[in-house]
């Protein structure tokens, strides 16, 4: 049954909670990082810049589908909610204009801290005769003569507004007091700002120069009033992937190639308009078929990706102190990076825990396979890449030394997918065989199996991952990485890769759980055997996002039969914990803070027996049920104590962990007053690689509680 659709029964929705206000919950923890005082300035800068992007995309895609939904579905229920599409739209936008008011006064309030030690956003008003004549110069040469201002009447029809493109929009009344309205598109061939004089430390925004000019660009035309505006449209593209056989990639990819330029085109959902003009405003929405409830107002500028570009510019006597201290990952202390990676694979499990460890252990190992002789095949999942990836690099080098290359290449990674098709149309170039999904379900999977032939008898190493291969990434999210010689493991591996090649997603695995066909059945599974030990029962969950219903019932069926429940929950959760009777078991932790908690863990039971997978999947209905994703078991004893302390480390976290309450609401988590706050993020920069995996048991580190014990009495601190 799709997760949308009327269910037979009534669900129990005293428990559950709305998925969109439960996201715009985690986007309100994303923007209180701005207000954070111990976070540097340009930083909490990035924080409401990120803020920004999110939102778009949620517009994008969530507020898209639901508009999608109410016009196909009208009727449906959500089972969480038992809401129409129509009423969660509702409660959506009842909910965003106070965050937007609360985003515009904590930009305000960082922006003017940020001038109080030397970096500004000035306006025209505000710059000198000299950096005033240096503007101007810059218009009339580089801005003026690519501008196409247009005024909209009876002759010149309402154009297309691409997504999200900013708009200078005026009202106009010609010499005979005829009002009209006129439209300057803002370049996306410009700078987003400029630096006055070439002042590092100072930058006047395009926008900014451009309503300065507004009068000079209309002719006959006297504005009244002008404003910077943009639209948001629908991006949820979808196709019918049943036209597309497996022996039909090239149509697929040709398919998905159209599809893209469509997105720009979809229907609006949001208008933007940096201040408050209802007239305009009034105008816009009727040319746009927009309700008043889809426009929003605003005082911060209404694209902030500019922000990033700033780490680059500003003085460096400045910007020490502004943002993180740097930090690099670390090569783990119990390998030698003069030895072979592939023989250190053999000896003993490699663990990684990005971004504290470095990813070079595995690029190393492709770079091993790519050029050893003995190597006969690589095969791998590929979600997202990095701009200039070596991995993607490798394979290409792998391929073109005589490699087997598979490479299972999803080309509908939301935002990811021209990026996608280049990579694939190169790495095909250059020899690997690159198959495009599975039809009518995503590979988000993240497996890696090298097959190489040793003294007359095949060996396999295999990498599973919680992460895309994307070494950007890698330094930014937090996840895991193992890489193994077990031979059951890899023997599902090989299974994998031979279902997948088929296009079979009924496959049977002895030990990785692997949807859509065993995952949620297995999760489920393992969950009743915990309820079968009533209050001795364990589940802790680590992942991004839970949204699944039947995981939410089975955990609350836990949490009545007095199992112990820990979910650490970095966005969505659709399960409301400490309802009485019902959730009275369950903690939700949510941590939001230098990096993106990315890794999904999954831990059933305590002590020898414990059950320990890393995965690629969330507990989402997409992931589970619609998308071909990958759990591996952790069998190695080191690895399941490190791991299992790794997720105390977190259910610890005091600084940057927020607490979920009954009615959907968070707040911080506090330590006891005679405590030392933990950030946990900052406690693995701090202590890594004293606080990490080891194969010998002589190089262990202490024990978690040890060392938190020590950093309490500020002894480790």
């Amino acid at each position: 049954m799709a997760e949308n659709a009327k269910p037979l029964t009534p669900r129990d929705i005293s428990y559950t909670q709305h998925r969109e206000l439960s996201w715009l919950r985690f986007n309100q923890r994303v923007l209180e990082e701005a207000v954070d005082e111990s976070v540097p300035l340009l930083e909490r800068l990035k924080f409401i810049s990120i803020f920004s992007s999110n939102l778009d995309e949620f517009f994008m895609v969530r507020v898209g589908s639901l508009f999608d939904l109410s016009t196909m579905t009208p009727n449906a229920i959500d089972n969480k909610t038992g809401q129409t599409p129509s009423q969660q739209l509702d409660a959506v936008f009842e909910v965003i204009p106070p965050l937007i008011a609360l985003r515009d006064q904590i930009y305000h309030l960082v922006s003017s801290a940020l001038r109080d030690v030397g970096i500004f956003d000035l306006q025209m008003d505000e710059l000198t005769k000299q950096e005033l004549k240096f503007v101007e110069k810059y218009y009339q040469n580089f801005i003026q003569p690519i501008l196409s201002p247009q005024i909209i009447n009876a002759l010149h029809p309402f154009p297309h507004l691409p997504n999200k493109m900013l708009h200078i929009a005026a009202l106009l009344h010609d010499e005979n007091n005829n009002p009209s309205l006129g439209l300057i598109p803002v370049p996306a061939s410009l700078p987003p700002y400029i630096h006055p004089l070439d002042q590092p430390d100072k930058i006047v925004r395009i926008e900014t120069i451009l309503l300065a000019h507004v009068s000079d660009l209309f002719g006959i035309y006297t504005p009244q009033s002008s404003n910077v505006i943009a639209v948001t449209r629908n991006a949820d593209i979808s196709f019918d992937e049943e036209k597309f056989d497996d022996d039909e990639e090239l149509d697929y990819k040709n398919h998905m190639s159209k599809l893209l330029k469509k997105r720009g085109r979809l229907a609006p959902v949001r208008l933007e308009m940096q201040g408050e003009n209802r007239a305009l405003s009034q105008i816009l929405s009727q040319r746009l078929d927009l309700e008043e409830k889809q426009v929003f107002y605003s005082t911060c500028p209404l694209t902030m990706k500019y922000v990033f570009s700033l780490y680059s510019e500003i003085s460096p006597h400045l910007l020490w102190n502004l943002v993180y201290p740097a930090y690099t990952p670390k090569y783990p202390s119990y390998l030698n990076p003069a030895l072979s990676t592939t023989n250190q694979i053999v000896q003993g499990d490699i663990f990684l825990n990005y971004p504290y460890d470095s990813m070079e252990p595995f690029l190393q190992l492709l770079k091993e396979s790519a050029a050893n002789p003995d190597v006969l095949s690589i095969k791998i999942t590929i979600y997202r890449l990095a701009s200039n990836s070596i991995v993607a690099q490798q394979l290409c080098i792998a391929a073109e030394n005589g490699k087997d290359v598979t490479v299972l290449i999803e080309l509908r990674a939301r935002f990811d997918e021209a990026h996608n098709i280049s990579w694939a149309e190169r790495m095909e170039q250059a020899g690997c065989r690159v198959i495009y999904g599975m039809g009518g379900f995503k590979c988000h999977s993240k497996l890696c199996l090298i097959t190489r032939k040793e003294k007359g008898q095949l060996k396999y190493i295999t990498q599973i991952g919680t992460g895309n291969y994307n070494e950007k990434t890698s330094e930014l999210y937090s996840d895991f990485s193992l890489m193994t010689a077990n031979e059951a493991i890899s023997k599902d591996a090989i299974a994998f890769f031979q279902n997948m090649l088929i296009g079979n997603l009924n496959g049977s695995y002895e030990h990785l759980l692997v949807s859509p066909v065993s995952m949620k059945a297995s999760l489920l599974r393992f969950m009743d055997e915990e309820i079968s030990k009533g209050p001795e029962g364990r589940i802790i969950i680590k992942a991004n996002s839970l949204t699944e219903r039947s995981v939410i019932d089975k955990l609350a069926q836990a949490s009545q039969a007095g199992v112990k429940i820990d979910l650490i929950l970095r966005s969505i959760c659709c399960i409301r914990p400490g309802i009485a009777g019902k959730t009275d078991n369950i903690a939700v932790t949510s941590i939001v803070g230098r990096f993106l908690e990315h890794a999904r863990v999954y831990c059933f039971g305590t002590g020898e027996d414990v059950k320990l997978y890393i995965s690629s999947a969330d507990m989402m209905t997409r992931n589970i049920t619609r998308r071909v994703e990958v759990a591996c078991p952790i069998l190695n004893p080191a690895i399941k104590e490190w791991l299992l302390s790794f997720l105390n480390l977190q259910l610890s976290d005091t600084a940057k962990a927020r607490k979920l309450l009954p009615n959907g609401t968070y707040i911080k988590k506090q330590s006891a007053p005679e405590l030392t706050s933990l950030d946990s993020q900052q406690w693995l920069m701090d202590h890594r690689p004293a606080f990490g995996f080891s194969k010998s048991a002589a190089q262990q580190p202490l024990s978690l509680w040890q060392r938190l014990k020590r950093f309490f009495s500020s002894d480790d601190s």
